[in-house]
């Protein structure tokens, strides 16, 4: 008796990997399909990705990032500098409970925002009016966000150019209070994280209207200042268990220099979480069904470029 081939002939071979290729196109193009269709069988998701499409979530957060290390971070510097001691003691603290500093970092910082120069008052004022008029900056890469989110024009300069500084003044104090809110003036987690996202909450929910100049009531701006704060919670307690270590490793690897990529990083990821907030904010405001409680509906037939 003759015996049977161990192996199968290649041309069987060929054919039944071509029909397993084939199949395998088949569910990917139906995968494909079913992606595709998401956005008309979801209206919420199809809206959401149109916001965050024309937004271009990474190039505002980009933006942010280099205004508030370029300009805010040394107005900070300057405001810890002219201020009494117990400011300056809470804005060290502050950052480095943001930034993870420890050891040499945390040191460094204290003794920069440490050393004044009171032997010209004169030019210590302009130089802090200079520094300060120079992070509005920030404050007006801010409004561009937000204009870009409602899909608004830009403000006048006239108009908008007090609510610059305004928006940064009270900023500042908010990072200097910020610590304590998120230790729950002591009393721990269970309280801090609550008063943390109020107060994120209370802050965005202002910060939209202001810098928007009133263009948008108050309550279609509510979504997108409850999604900051749960942005901001949640970079939070991510920023303390991962900040730390991230920071060693990077002032082991680079030095000094090593602070400037971590913070810039984590800076980064801050204002991508907020800006993402922001423009989910208006998509959410505009669904049926909030809408009718915000009074946030726009014209029929329009996605933008109304009064709301």
């Amino acid at each position: 008796m003759s015996e049977q081939p161990s192996e199968q002939p290649p041309d069987r071979r060929a054919r039944r990997a071509a029909r397993r290729a084939a199949r395998w196109k088949q569910r990917s193009a139906a995968l494909a399909g079913s992606a595709r269709g998401l956005p008309e069988q979801v209206p919420l998701v199809g809206r959401a990705l149109r916001q965050l499409l024309r937004v271009n979530l990474l190039d505002c957060a980009t933006r942010l990032a280099a205004q508030a290390f370029l300009s805010a971070l040394p107005a900070l510097f300057v405001v810890a500098v002219v201020t009494p001691a117990a400011v300056r003691d809470g804005l060290v603290h502050s950052l480095r409970k943001e930034l993870g500093l420890q050891g040499e970092a945390a040191q460094s910082v204290q003794q920069l925002l440490g050393t004044g120069h009171t032997d010209d008052a004169g030019f210590g004022a302009i130089g802090a009016l200079m520094t300060l008029l120079s992070a509005t900056a920030l404050s007006r890469a801010m409004q561009r966000v937000c204009e870009r989110c409602w899909e608004l024009p830009k403000s006048g300069t006239r108009v908008a150019a007090w609510r610059w500084l305004v928006w940064l003044m009270v900023w500042l104090v908010c990072l200097v209070c910020q610590t304590p809110v998120r230790d729950g003036f002591g009393l721990g987690a269970w309280l801090g994280v609550p008063l943390t996202f109020l107060m994120a909450t209370a802050l965005w929910w202002w910060t939209q209207h202001l810098l928007l100049g009133g263009r948008v009531r108050w309550l279609p701006l509510l979504p997108g200042a409850l999604l900051c704060g749960v942005a901001v919670v949640g970079i939070g307690v991510a920023s303390r268990v991962y900040l730390p270590s991230a920071m060693s490793r990077s002032i082991g690897q680079f030095g000094p220099y090593g602070v400037v990529f971590t913070a810039l990083s984590w800076l980064i990821v801050v204002f991508s979480g907020v800006t993402l907030a922001i423009a989910l904010g208006r998509v959410v405001a505009e669904e049926e069904a909030v809408a009718g409680l915000l009074g946030s509906r726009t014209e029929p037939g329009r996605w933008g470029g109304a009064r709301f």
